[in-house]
């Protein structure tokens, strides 16, 4: 008897562990800071997903994933600069909303330049890379394009945004969703354009923005879903479906399938503006939603720019319905499938810390603006990060010595160890955390009137200036400084250090909000970089940066 109970209990003890074991947790955003449009594409058991960069360079980061929480970037689309480069825009500007599919052993990706190339494909055998150079498709007028591929008739389809019947809009964002047949062999468009959805799925009620739309069949009909209402806090999911992919399509009675728009907004740690969503089946065969969304620190106000989410879908009368069982987007979701670690992959969800190094190469996340300039850096064990200094600066639409990664958080910090002398006052080095080339803060090391400086400036929002907020001396022997930027919320602390962790703080609490998507406009987020530029002038002057440190930690992950 007393074997038996044991084999019993013991019994119970190895499922229960299954159990646990097959158990994940999926933690909100699954992609923290700027990764936003974000959209999603599943070979087998392996997911990749990319999002917009707009004017950074390279452009479309391409993550991996087995189990849609542990993400592993393993390039980029653009990033060589013979197939694409932003110089001259602004950096809010470039890459809108690409999207991701697979199909007979080739991975597709279409996007929008938004203000030189227009709507163009590339495609890749291994979503690493190479990927192509891109093919403008010219008939396509819009934005948001994505390719459908109908696995029964062997045919694709792409679709978009558009303007509205004849051009002629009925009140300001009326937009529709326009068709056509595309040869997926050789990356054209062809038949006749066809009109899916005007204004949106009620056009008594003046929708805006129509966009990001994407296509999928299942139970016999097609789903054609898309955002409605902007990427602000009006934004939201809407659905409609057809018996035919090219419609009519009808609206489901209940939408939006998702938005955020009417929730209290004194609530704790809200996700806003939820909305740009695409379907995929989770490794438990369940359906999922992947969608941007933001966290403020305050009404709508948020530095990290749009963040990619996740939430579960549930089918009811053959529509779906993200995130069924809560009308507000949760912090983490308890799944039933198995975690899959990656090995040397950046942490991407919660709270985090990590080193870039410089030993041996960039990381892919790393940005640069516009376009990459590799004769203007150097990495090496010894010295780390070296940086020419450049005549541009972060102010102009050119391609400055600036490398910088995300903020994605709240309440994060960005450190790093400076080597460097300058010449000339207009020679100048250190850290920045940028917004657009109107709204940021630079922590630099120059020179005053023959003496060793460091300088804190804040950009000005008219001219390509900056006022100085703060200057402190240093001892002219210390070429050496470490540097410190911090984020609270709404405020910025700025602090160096000569030896060790001995912090001295240089100025606390500035103006947090003047760096937010609210006040600087656009659809960016902050991104800490490191920066050396000879103002206006050339110079064969170098600075080396040995590391940078990141650290992120948001109350709501705890």
């Amino acid at each position: 008897m007393k074997i038996r109970i044991f084999v019993l209990v013991l019994t119970y003890l190895i499922i229960i562990n299954i159990t646990n074991a097959q158990k994940t947790t999926l933690v909100n955003p699954i992609m923290t800071g700027f990764y936003p449009d974000p959209s999603i594409v599943q070979v087998g058991k392996n997911y990749y997903l990319i999002n917009s960069t707009f004017s950074y360079f390279p452009g479309i980061p391409v993550m991996h994933s087995r189990d849609l929480k542990n993400w592993k970037q393993i390039g980029n689309v653009i990033d060589r600069p013979s197939q694409m480069d932003f110089m001259g825009e602004r950096m809010t500007r470039g890459l809108f909303a690409p999207a991701i599919n697979y199909y007979k052993g080739v991975f597709y990706v279409t996007c929008t330049d938004i203000d030189h190339d227009g709507n163009f494909v590339v495609t890749a055998n291994n979503p690493a890379g190479p990927w192509s150079n891109p093919v403008k498709l010219p008939e396509v007028k819009g934005i948001d394009p994505s390719l459908y591929f109908d696995e029964e008739t062997d045919k694709a389809y792409i679709v978009y945004n558009s303007d509205a019947p004849n051009y002629k809009p009925l009140y300001s964002g009326h937009r529709t969703i326009r068709m056509y047949e595309f040869d997926y062999k050789n990356l054209k468009v062809t038949g006749e354009e066809q009109q899916l959805v005007n204004g949106g799925v009620d056009i008594s009620k003046k929708p805006v923005w129509i966009e990001g739309p994407h296509i999928m069949k299942r139970f016999g009909w097609y789903y054609l879903y898309a955002a409605e209402g902007g990427t602000s806090v009006n934004h939201s999911e809407v659905i409609l479906r057809s018996k035919s992919v090219g419609g009519p399509y009808i609206p489901y009675e209940n939408n939006p399938i998702l938005t955020q728009r009417d929730l209290p907004e004194n609530r704790k740690d809200p996700i806003t503006s939820a909305g740009h969503a695409q379907f995929v089946d989770g490794p438990d065969g369940k359906t999922y939603a992947i969608f941007l969304a933001v966290r403020p620190y305050e009404g709508d106000y948020y530095n990290t720019g749009r963040e990619t989410f996740i939430a579960p879908v549930a089918w009811k009368d053959e529509w779906p319905i993200i995130n069924p069982d809560s009308k507000e987007i949760k912090y983490s979701y308890t799944t039933d499938f198995k975690e899959e670690k990656q090995k040397e992959a950046l942490p991407q969800s919660g709270n985090f810390t990590y080193t870039f190094n410089f030993d041996k190469k960039l990381d892919p996340s790393l940005l640069f603006m516009r376009t990459v300039d590799s004769s203007s850096f150097a990495v090496s064990p010894k010295k780390g990060l070296t940086l020419k200094l450049k005549a541009a600066t972060v102010m102009d639409f050119a391609n400055p010595s600036f490398i910088g990664k995300r903020q994605q958080h709240l309440y994060s910090t960005a450190e790093t160890a400076l080597t460097f002398s300058a010449t000339k006052e207009n020679e100048k080095a250190g850290l920045v955390i940028f917004q657009n080339e109107t709204h940021f803060y630079f922590l630099g090391k120059s020179i005053v009137e023959g003496k060793n400086v460091l300088q804190l400036f804040q950009s000005n929002t008219k001219d390509k200036t900056m006022t100085l907020l703060a200057e402190v001396p240093i001892n002219p022997k210390q070429a050496a400084v470490k540097l410190r930027i911090s984020s609270e919320g709404d405020k910025y602390s700025f602090y160096y250090a000569i030896d060790k962790e001995n912090w001295t703080l240089i100025k606390d609490k500035v103006d947090g909000k003047y760096l937010s998507t609210k006040t600087a406009g656009g659809f960016i987020g902050c991104i800490y970089g490191m920066y050396a530029t000879s103002s206006g002038e050339d110079s064969n002057n170098t600075a080396s940066f040995k590391y940078l440190k990141y650290t992120g930690n948001d109350s709501m992950f705890k």
